[in-house]
């Protein structure tokens, strides 16, 4: 599996998708911007990109050719699909954290980039993984309408979590108000997130297996 993790990191994803986090990342650094847009640019530009270029080389083909069963192709795919999220949102972190000691006095529209903010990050993509990760290995092959709905997906949470986040006093509060102050609170809601995040993609692995398992490769 390990090998098959190398494979794509190293020939199946272009270098300019490990140096995006890091230029997209540096929007966290607006102030006062809409900062669910910087982790949702992975869903926007990275996943589409990549698996178009899976398809393009024909990598599932040459995959199954490979000593190696379904199951180690689909648990190899989903890690290097975490280990891309995740580096999106620790650079995201960091430039998040350099905002807050920038901007110390601002006063914050929409949510700012606490540690209770990347705990919902982790939802977000916890839903964009279990819808994508799903529904592309139906064929392992045709990438376009899981993406679209997972895209979606994910949207909507942000939309309607930040919506919630302008509307109710207390959400605002906890996320930009006093509750800031709070770090057993807004460690609490990272660590959710974080559980979410890890429990939505265990389950779209498994979903995923049992369907690439049916899948017929010519």
């Amino acid at each position: 599996m390990y090998n098959l993790v190398m494979k794509d990191l190293k020939l199946g994803v272009n270098p300019w998708f490990f140096a995006l986090p890091l230029l997209m990342g540096a929007l966290m650094l607006v102030p006062g911007w809409l900062y669910f847009l910087v982790p949702l640019y992975f869903c926007w530009i990275t996943i589409p990109n990549i698996f178009a270029g899976f398809r393009t080389q024909n990598d599932l083909m040459f995959t199954t050719m490979m000593p190696v069963t379904k199951k180690d192709i689909v648990k190899a795919r989903v890690t290097v699909i975490v280990i891309l999220e995740l580096l999106h949102l620790v650079l995201a972190m960091i430039y998040g954290m350099i905002t807050i000691r920038l901007y110390p006095d601002l006063t914050y529209y929409f949510f700012a980039p606490h540690m209770g903010f990347w705990g919902l990050c982790f939802v977000m993509l916890a839903i964009f993984n279990v819808i994508f990760i799903s529904m592309y290995y139906k064929t392992a092959y045709k990438y376009g309408g899981a993406a679209a709905a997972s895209i979606t997906a994910a949207m909507l949470f942000a939309g309607v979590a930040q919506w919630v986040g302008i509307q109710n006093s207390f959400i605002s509060d906890t996320f930009n108000g006093s509750g800031v102050d709070n770090t057993a609170l807004q460690i609490s809601i990272l660590i959710a997130g974080i559980v979410i995040f890890i429990a939505f993609t265990m389950i779209a692995y498994r979903i995923a297996v049992k369907r690439f398992l049916k899948v017929e490769i010519l």
